[in-house]
């Protein structure tokens, strides 16, 4: 379907994530498009590799499967793209030219679907639950907490608190883990 679009170059294909992650290592493709659930490791996971492991390479998700948890867990990832393998041929290629210029394509049915899926997320934190955070993150107890930020004990108890139900977690490590995957300690 690409091999002939003006631009792009088909450099190389693979049958799992694991092997998508060695040929996109190898080769060190612009784009790369990965489907969601293939032989081995997954689609989600192999993105998570290859843009950890390659700056500058983009990824667009092709599969069949439209779930929103799906959805959002690629977009999430960092997959600059999310198409329905019964996207036209122009599709796809507005798909990866959109990547290689640093945008996000998505199926037009699925952008609603993302939409609903981010409002559906709990609010974010606030900046001191943030500032509470990153502490705990560099091992300080609830009353060192305290001390640094002028709080009682039982204060920073609440931030934490508040911030376990907006993350939906239920322990500090937890907390700061998925608070830092989603980019909210930067």
């Amino acid at each position: 379907m690409l091999e002939s679009a003006d631009g792009i170059a088909v450099v190389g294909e693979a049958g799992s994530g694991e092997e998508a992650i060695v040929q996109a290592e190898a080769l060190r493709p612009d784009i790369v498009l990965l489907d969601l659930r293939m032989g081995g490791m997954d689609g989600v996971a192999a993105t998570e590799h290859i843009l950890r492991r390659l700056l500058g390479t983009r990824v667009v998700i092709v599969t069949t499967y439209e779930d929103d948890t799906d959805i959002l867990r690629a977009v999430e990832t960092g997959a600059a793209g999310y198409l329905l393998k019964g996207s036209t041929r122009q599709e796809l290629i507005g798909a990866v030219r959109s990547a290689a210029r640093t945008e996000t394509a998505l199926t037009p049915s699925l952008a609603g679907k993302l939409f609903r899926a981010r409002e559906a997320e709990p609010s974010p934190l606030s900046e001191r639950e943030c500032e509470v955070l990153r502490l705990v993150g560099q091992g300080l107890t609830n009353a060192e907490i305290g001390g640094r930020l002028y709080l009682s004990e039982a204060t920073v108890k609440t931030y934490l608190l508040r911030s376990f139900k907006k993350l939906g977690v239920s322990d500090r490590t937890a907390a700061v883990m998925t608070a830092m995957k989603r980019g909210l300690l930067s």
